[in-house]
């Protein structure tokens, strides 16, 4: 009949494509919204504590985020 083609190759590219994105996206929002909030205090230097109170969750929400996306690429790696 026909030989059996390996998979392995096509999980770990789908997996250094997604770790790749998951980091960049995750780069490019922390930068962004590290950006709005310095500028932000520098408008408003007396609400520095409220906007970095402020600030701190979403960039919180956003690195777990792209730790879960790294551990799934991985797993899809070690899995394969």
């Amino acid at each position: 009949m026909g030989e059996a083609v390996s998979l392995a190759p096509y999980g770990y590219a789908g997996a250094a494509i997604g770790i790749g994105l998951a980091v960049l996206g995750a780069g490019l929002g922390i930068g962004r919204l590290a950006a709005a909030s310095a500028e932000a205090i520098a408008r408003q230097p007396a609400a520095a504590a409220q906007i970095t109170s402020a600030t701190n969750l979403p960039l919180f929400l956003l690195e777990g985020a792209t730790i879960i996306a790294e551990v799934f690429c991985l797993l899809i790696v070690l899995m394969t």
